[in-house]
Parts: structure tokens; C-alpha cells; sequence
């Protein structure tokens, strides 16, 4: 029963983690694909692939965040050295940003055309493809970290 406990309490953990590490992801996300378009016209559009520079750089912040969460907040230090736990939540965290980058691109380019109104903030097609991204590869994330990397 305790564990059951333990589990879920990690399970909320890596959610409210996540859901930090979302916020600075889309947010940074927002601030690049705003600003990165003025310097570099082509981010938009760079040989049919969608804010390649702003995806990438927004990712890497949402995972350094998560990286510094999860070790405080969700999982208990591994049977890897630091380093070698690092290099590991690293390694998964570049698959998973390929991954998030894929789905972006399937997102934005097939599915998202449209902007949702929530009278106070209006998601444009960018931001919903991220979040959309964001959700698919973080259950991948989760269980990743904690078998491989973490005490599972």
C-alpha cells in the first residue's frame, strides 16, 4: 500500500514537474518564435520545416527545468553517478526532443490551422502543435527516466 502511495505521489511529482518545465517550454517557445523571425526570416519556414531554431532552443530550456525538477522534486538519485545520470537524462531528453520536433511538424503542418479564442489568450497553431508535442513524448519521458535512469 505504501508503495502504491509512494507511486502516485511521484506520478502528481513528474506531473506538476512537467507542467512547469511546459510552461517555461512554450513560453521560451513563444519568446522565440517571435523574436528569432525578425533576425532569421526563414525560421518560419526553413525548407518546409516550422520554427526549427525556436523549437529547439525552447526544448532545451523545457529540459534543463525538468532535468533540475525531477532531481529535486520527483524521483530519488539513481544507481548511476551524477555524471553518468546527466548523460542519460540527456541522451533520453535528445530522442524525446526529436520526437517533439517530428510531432510539432505533423501538428502544425496537418492538424492545427486554426487559432482557439479563450477571450483572454488566443492559441495560435504554433502553440497548440507544442503543447500537443509536449503531451505525446512526456508519458514516453516519464517511463524512460524512471526505469533507465532513475531508481525504478
Amino acid at each position: 500500500m505504501r508503495d502504491l502511495l509512494l507511486r502516485q505521489k511521484q506520478v502528481l511529482f513528474f506531473i506538476i514537474a512537467g507542467g512547469l518545465s511546459a510552461v517555461v517550454e512554450i513560453g521560451s517557445f513563444k519568446l522565440f518564435s517571435t523574436t528569432i523571425p525578425q533576425f532569421f526570416p526563414r525560421e518560419i519556414n526553413f525548407h518546409g520545416i516550422h520554427y526549427p531554431l525556436s523549437n529547439i532552443f525552447s526544448t532545451s530550456c523545457g529540459i534543463i527545468t525538468n532535468y533540475f525538477l525531477s532531481i529535486w522534486f520527483v524521483f530519488e538519485r539513481g544507481k548511476h553517478s551524477k555524471r553518468k545520470e546527466f548523460a542519460y537524462f540527456m541522451l533520453v531528453s535528445f530522442i524525446s526532443t526529436l520526437l517533439s520536433l517530428g510531432f510539432f511538424q505533423i501538428f502544425y503542418s496537418y492538424v492545427f490551422k486554426d487559432t482557439i479564442d479563450l477571450v483572454v489568450y488566443a492559441l495560435s497553431p504554433e502553440i497548440i502543435s507544442k503543447i500537443a508535442a509536449i503531451l505525446l513524448v512526456s508519458i514516453l519521458n516519464y517511463s524512460i527516466k524512471k526505469k533507465l535512469i532513475f531508481n525504478g
